[in-house]
């Protein structure tokens, strides 16, 4: 899978401050980089800490860019749980493009199609909490 990551440029610092400032342009922010925005707060906060700053942040990141509607709690939580499972399998994590590299699945914007059947995801119940996955374990 290729690492498309709209803030590369970004330090991790760097990118934290500018998505908690509601600097980052909606346009560049693509999957890696939720997926790093994940891994960055899981490393710093530990995994419950990053699903709270998660969905407040990519609520409110989806509000200010004018499309509330995108924000998804369920698949908010799903990412973040998939993201902690594969750092505590993890020997290293002093790096994201490193560490990335050894779980490729995550770049992988469908891999959630494995854990929910075809619009559950997609449903009310979803976008405003927290809906199990029916088909496979988050782990």
């Amino acid at each position: 899978m290729e690492l498309n990551l709209g803030t590369a440029a970004l330090s991790d610092d760097a990118f934290l401050q500018a998505f908690e400032a509601s600097q980052l342009d909606p346009g560049t922010f693509h999957h890696a980089d939720h997926i790093r925005l994940a891994w960055l707060y899981i490393q710093r906060h530990g995994a419950c800490q990053a699903e709270t700053r998660l969905l407040e942040g990519i609520r409110g990141f989806a509000g200010r860019a004018g499309a509330p509607q995108k924000f998804m709690y369920t698949t908010t939580i799903a990412w973040t749980r998939l993201v902690a499972a594969a750092c505590r399998k993890s020997t290293t994590c002093d790096s994201f493009c490193v560490w990335i590299e050894a779980h490729p699945e995550l770049l992988n914007k469908h891999l959630l199609n494995e854990h929910y059947s075809a619009g559950r995801l997609e449903s009310s119940e979803a976008r405003r909490g927290w809906v199990d996955p029916d088909l496979k374990l988050l782990d």
